[in-house]
């Protein structure tokens, strides 16, 4: 069944015929930073590991280097059927507006218009995820985070990062963004699976109340979601949601966004709703979908060779850009 999906997926993004030449490929994105921290503290978070006296020793230059390459990234994220930086990008990982500000005003991208939607969400080491998109290409509409709260124990709450809704028009469609990054692995699964489904059920209904007030809706979901396309959080909302992962094909053929213990995972996907595979006029139509992995990202030697250059290996300074790698989609509208 999942090699039949494949062929039809594939069938599907290779097909252009109808498209014109004057229609304009969109890239969206999706990046998780790798902790794109400030160097000043937060007494309301635990950024202790990201301060100049720090073990890490974070100080005003290997940030600055941080948002260098991490604007490096962002402005070329895009593949054979799109040579602009991406119209959409969803960030994981980023700690503040102020470090959001630094980033869409670098020299890599201040010429290109960027503005954000952030909301500090009460994750304990306050990293949040963030939107970013083109004021010359998208219009921005509305925007809401949505909270995850777990309960351990009669009076001891844990948080995570908020799940944030974003919609507003693309050349003037309207579509809807909900940008995730869901509970770590760190615990285990008997810990942490559960979570990660609440994650998922939260992500559902939101979808469901969406499509209680529109009809067949425009719907990308994206983020790290710390689960591969084959876990029951990602097949559970595919599944009842009806979305449909463009970017699974790379992980079944042996490519992932991240490595651990030298086996590729696929935890930043891209999921979509079948709108964007249907031809009719006036709406988009998806024509690629992959995991931004040029070589200049990668580490060039020894046997972590070919994986994300990392900023930092637990304590020890790397002086890269993250541990994952971006994951995008291009798509058109039809004319």
């Amino acid at each position: 069944m999942r090699a039949a999906y494949l062929l039809f997926l594939e069938t599907k993004l290779n097909y252009s015929g109808i498209m014109t030449a004057e229609s304009k490929t969109h890239t969206i994105a999706f990046y998780n930073t790798e902790n794109l921290f400030d160097i000043f503290d937060d007494p309301f978070t635990n950024d202790n590991d990201f301060l100049p006296n720090s073990v890490k020793s974070w100080g005003q230059k290997k940030y600055d280097k941080k948002i260098y390459k991490l604007s490096e990234v962002l402005s070329q994220i895009g593949g054979i059927s799109n040579s602009n930086p991406p119209s959409i990008i969803g960030l994981a990982e980023v700690e503040n507006k102020a470090v959001l500000e630094d980033l869409i005003h670098s020299d890599k991208l201040v010429d290109f218009n960027y503005d954000y939607v952030h909301f500090n969400s009460p994750d304990e080491r306050g990293i949040d995820v963030a939107f970013l998109y083109r004021k010359s290409c998208f219009e921005l509409d509305s925007f809401e985070p949505y909270s995850i709260v777990f309960e351990e124990g009669e009076f001891n709450l844990d948080y995570t990062r908020d799940v944030l809704l974003v919609s507003g028009y693309l050349e003037g469609e309207l579509i809807y963004f909900i940008v995730n990054h869901w509970p770590s692995r760190r615990e285990g699964p008997e810990l942490s699976n559960p979570k990660r489904m609440k994650a998922a059920i939260l992500v559902l209904d939101i979808i469901n109340n969406i499509k209680s007030m529109t009809s067949n809706p425009n719907l990308i979901v994206m983020g790290d979601f710390n689960d591969n396309p084959s876990d029951d959080t990602i097949m559970m909302l595919r599944h009842e949601a009806h979305l449909e992962n463009p970017i699974e094909k790379e992980w079944v053929y042996g490519k992932g966004s991240l490595s651990h213990n030298f086996k590729w995972n696929l935890f930043d996907q891209i999921l979509i709703s079948p709108s964007f595979l249907d031809n009719f006029s006036g709406g988009f139509k998806l024509v690629e979908a992959d995991i931004f992995n040029k070589k200049f990202l990668t580490q060039f030697k020894g046997k972590f060779k070919g994986q994300p250059y990392r900023t930092y290996v637990g304590n020890r300074y790397k002086g890269g850009f993250s541990d994952h790698f971006p994951v995008f989609i291009n798509v058109k509208k039809m004319l």
